[in-house]
């Protein structure tokens, strides 16, 4: 490598020159100057699963707030027919927007999702949703990390913790937000497994990450850097019970790789005009949920184990959460409908979408009715709502599940959100009841002491 000026030095002699001028000790000279080796110890190193995966990765999108099922992927012609009428302590409300049925299977979805629509033929959609609780800090985190009671780790930490990550100058959770959804960084927090399985917080603009351009010459930070690593693993040695320790230096092991890999991978520039129509992007945009969505592709491909991607947030005004209008709906699913599209057929156009799972949810619907007949917004529904999974081993062109004429309740198949974070872990190749963690005295899974493979969508 030509150094980029005359008195630059590589690493190695750098280290020799030090070690001539009795700087250094002799074990640590002896340790720096060895060829590198595979680290057994790396806690982030590719593990395989306890049965053959169907899956290889995971992209999670998460629309926050609480979309509407009956407005959006369960249409109710009864509930449009009897509008304003009495049922039980509700006046009815119908969805302002009408539904047809899409590509071969048929699968009706509203007109709002008409490019998700188009898609539906590789896509399972799950009708009978269901959660414990109706407020969203509680859903979220059930949503994400099973409880509703207490933080614990999200579900991209557990598959990190899992499986590792293919790309070791790459977080193996990375998460997409322009904006903190309700239940906060929680939502993608490693809670008590150790802190490099945490998600890492990409917010789409300028500098999507802080701090991720180098300052200064890579040989000479590579350097420092060295010698950094040699102290914190020879102090590691003495306190080999502290796992916090051990986390920090993978963190900084992880910044590290970013800097030098991140770049790139936020980089669209080179990217085809093809495939930035695709995402509904101009040529220099930086965020969106378009961008956001390409993004997942291209980290996805570079070998992070999961991305979650995550619409709207604790602003009211550009989340889901439809309490004011039903209708603003609308500008949201006009944002989101092409790229999430755009994400599905260029996954399927590179031969991905086989062994990625792509999940899209909520954390709970909207009721179809309220006490007030001029009620013009829809309140949370945890009994009933939709989420949808394509790829990844999970039958395409399918309905599983669904819910009453009015879409009150389900009706059948009932789905637990720990049923679906089990079959999320089952195409990983991963036991959802051996996935566990000891912590405080007893182990810890991310299913709680419940949840069922949804077997009858499976390949």
């Amino acid at each position: 490598m030509i150094s980029k000026f005359p008195n630059q030095t590589s690493r190695r002699s750098m280290i020799r020159s030090l070690a001539s001028a009795s700087m250094l000790l002799p074990g640590m000279l002896h340790e720096m100057m060895a060829e590198p080796t595979a680290d057994p110890q790396n806690p982030l190193a590719p593990k395989a699963p306890m049965f053959p995966a169907k899956a290889k990765r995971v992209i999670f999108l998460y629309m926050s707030g609480g979309v509407s099922h009956v407005d959006t992927f369960d249409p109710k012609p009864k509930l449009t027919a009897d509008h304003h009428k009495r049922f039980k302590k509700d006046f009815l409300h119908a969805s302002p927007w009408t539904s047809k049925a899409y590509a071969s299977c048929g699968t009706e979805v509203s007109e709002l999702f008409p490019h998700v629509g188009a898609c539906m033929d590789d896509i399972c959609l799950i009708r009978s949703m269901y959660n414990d609780i109706p407020n969203h800090p509680q859903a979220i985190l059930q949503v994400h990390g099973g409880s509703t009671l207490q933080p614990r780790p999200s579900i991209g930490s557990w598959v990190s913790y899992g499986l590792g990550t293919v790309s070791q100058d790459l977080p193996s959770y990375l998460v997409l937000a322009p904006e903190i959804p309700y239940a906060g960084s929680a939502a993608w927090d490693s809670s008590f497994l150790p802190a490099f399985h945490q998600g890492v917080r990409v917010i789409p603009g300028q500098e999507a990450i802080p701090n991720m351009t180098r300052q200064g010459y890579a040989d000479i930070q590579e350097m420092d850097l060295g010698m950094v690593d040699f102290l914190n693993k020879r102090h590691l040695e003495q306190h080999d019970a502290d796992r916090s320790l051990a986390t920090r230096i993978k963190t900084f092991e992880t910044a590290y790789g970013m800097q030098k890999e991140a770049p790139e991978v936020f980089d669209i520039s080179k990217e085809s005009d093809a495939t930035l129509e695709l995402y509904g992007l101009q040529r220099g945009t930086k965020q969106g949920i378009g961008w956001m969505c390409l993004m997942a592709r291209r980290l996805a491909e570079r070998g992070v184990r999961f991305v979650e991607v995550i619409d709207g947030g604790y602003d009211k005004y550009t989340n889901w959460d439809a309490h004011l209008n039903i209708r603003m709906h609308e500008p949201l699913a006009k944002k989101a409908d092409r790229p999430i599209a755009g994400l599905l057929k260029d996954l399927k156009s590179r031969g991905m979408l086989e062994d990625t799972l792509v999940v899209w949810t909520t954390e709970f619907g909207r009721k179809p009715g309220d006490a007030s007949p001029d009620e013009e917004g829809r309140t949370h529904w945890s009994t009933a709502y939709s989420s949808w999974m394509a790829g990844g081993g999970v039958k395409g062109g399918i309905v599983y599940g669904s819910t009453d004429e009015y879409g009150y309740t389900i009706a059948s198949n009932p789905v637990h959100i720990h049923d679906l974070q089990a079959t999320i872990l089952n195409q990983l190749g991963l036991d959802h009841t051996k996935l566990t963690f000891r912590h405080a005295g007893r182990d810890y899974r991310l299913t709680d002491v419940s949840g069922h493979v949804i077997k009858d969508i499976l390949t």
